[in-house]
């Protein structure tokens, strides 16, 4: 049975005022937006530049990615630490205070990242200053995503939570589209500039959008939930530990639900652009593709959010993750083609729809998993430890496959596996949405 929350009084239970509800919305989009972006550039880079900017030079284009993506898949490994970390701060000391300190850890590292030097000028320190840096960058990614999903999804009508809180993805959403903005204008220098300078004016900017949410973030107001949580005196000093003890169950769930998604995410958004590079379709073609996909999921997330507040989040999470499987190899024999208009359709039906209907409803079904005293903590532990295998070894996963068998099969079955992982989680579990709004989170629909 999953765990509830006390109920509380009519007064205590009673939502925000539209307006109020409407400015935490915004600044938590607005902050998360530039975490993210600081997050993708990295993800970008390291598809277009990376392998021959900080590693030895003379192997192949595809070793070379393959580096790049070793380095990106360390910054999953760190994602967990960052969620222990910052779950235990967002649970006992507030939601907030949390959300500032992964955005100053992410901007400060995203920006050294543009400073450094390269492989030629200082060897073997370059790759090693890098996984530094992106060590970082996982830390503080680690324990993002949940305090920007709590700081909505908690104080949200309990009969919209999924789709208040699918408005937290729209910053994940505005940084990736900002980010590929930013490298499809540096990408307009000449080819050789954007290579030994041009790429690093996409992690420079980054200062700007970095003291732009650091403002946003410290002018938030904290979480409805956890204010109560501490009128009743629910908060417990190891969070992490009471979590564990309290949730196995929930937190194993929380993991399998993130498979499909987050591993589908990167094979679409970021192995599609090395493998668009090895069939030789131009970079800009592919980031405007990536773009296109992303304004469209901006919105379709927005609409599975709803649809789960009124048929449940299970029957959405699993029309994504067996769409997953469905367009498993046709995504890459669209991409086979090199036809503009189909590479960009693959991108979008891919992301839009397969991805789109996860991430639209991951928000509120994995909050709803977890009580408030331990929710950041039980949230942050599921959704990061997935990401290791999940997000961080899928394009690493990918590359490799592609580098072994020169074809796309093998992608396409690792891509349905992923899938089937979440489809037999979703099999195990209960629905979790909470129709009235007195009602306790963790009860059946």
């Amino acid at each position: 049975m999953y765990p509830t929350d006390t109920v509380q009084s009519p007064s205590a239970a009673r939502p925000l005022a539209d307006r109020q509800l409407r400015r935490i919305v915004i600044a938590s989009v607005a902050g998360n937006a530039m975490e993210w972006y600081d997050f993708f550039v990295y993800g970008t880079a390291a598809a277009l530049v990376f392998g021959h900017v900080f590693f030895p030079p003379g192997a192949s284009p595809l070793a070379g990615s393959l580096a790049a993506f070793a380095a990106f898949a360390l910054g999953f490994v760190a994602r967990p630490l960052g969620g222990i970390v910052f779950g235990h701060v967002g649970d006992r000391y507030g939601r907030k205070a949390s959300l500032v300190w992964t955005l100053l850890i992410m901007g400060a590292s995203t920006f050294a990242i543009g400073l450094l030097p390269t492989y030629a000028q200082i060897g073997l320190w370059a790759p090693a200053a890098l996984v530094v840096l992106r060590l970082l960058q996982g830390i503080a990614s680690g324990g993002e995503w949940g305090g920007g999903v709590l700081m909505i999804s908690e104080n949200a009508p309990p009969e919209q939570r999924g789709y208040y809180a699918a408005w937290s993805q729209l910053g994940v959403g505005g940084g990736f589209v900002l980010s590929s903005a930013a490298f499809l204008a540096a990408q307009t220098l000449p080819d050789d500039l954007f290579r030994t300078w041009g790429w690093r004016l996409p992690f420079l900017a980054s200062i700007v959008i970095f003291a732009i949410g650091i403002y946003i973030r410290r002018h938030l107001p904290e979480s409805r939930d956890f204010e109560q949580a501490g009128q009743r005196g629910a908060r417990t000093h190891l969070p992490i530990v009471e979590c564990i003890r309290r949730h196995p169950k929930e937190i194993l769930l929380a993991m399998g639900l993130r498979v499909a998604e987050n591993g589908g995410a990167y094979i679409f958004l970021a192995f599609s652009l090395v493998y668009g590079k090895y069939l030789g379709i131009p970079n800009g073609v592919m980031l405007t593709g990536v773009m296109i996909a992303m304004i469209v999921e901006m919105g379709a997330m927005l609409a599975w959010g709803r649809l789960s507040d009124r048929i449940g989040r299970k029957p959405v999470y699993l029309i994504g993750a067996l769409s997953l499987v469905a367009c498993a190899f046709p995504f890459f024999w669209l991409l086979d083609t090199r036809a503009t208009p189909l590479v960009w359709l693959a991108l979008t039906v891919g992301t839009a729809v397969s991805h789109g209907a996860m991430i639209g409803t991951l928000p509120a079904l994995v909050g709803e998993l977890f009580s408030t005293e331990v929710r950041y903590s039980g949230v942050a532990l599921g959704h990061e430890v997935a990401s290791i295998f999940a997000g961080g070894m899928s394009p690493l996963i990918a590359t490799a496959l592609l580098a072994r068998y020169h074809a796309s099969w093998p992608v396409s079955l690792f891509l349905v596996a992923l899938g089937l992982v979440t489809v037999a989680t979703l099999c195990v579990m209960r629905e979790t949405r909470t129709p009235h709004a007195d009602g306790p989170r963790g009860d059946a629909a």
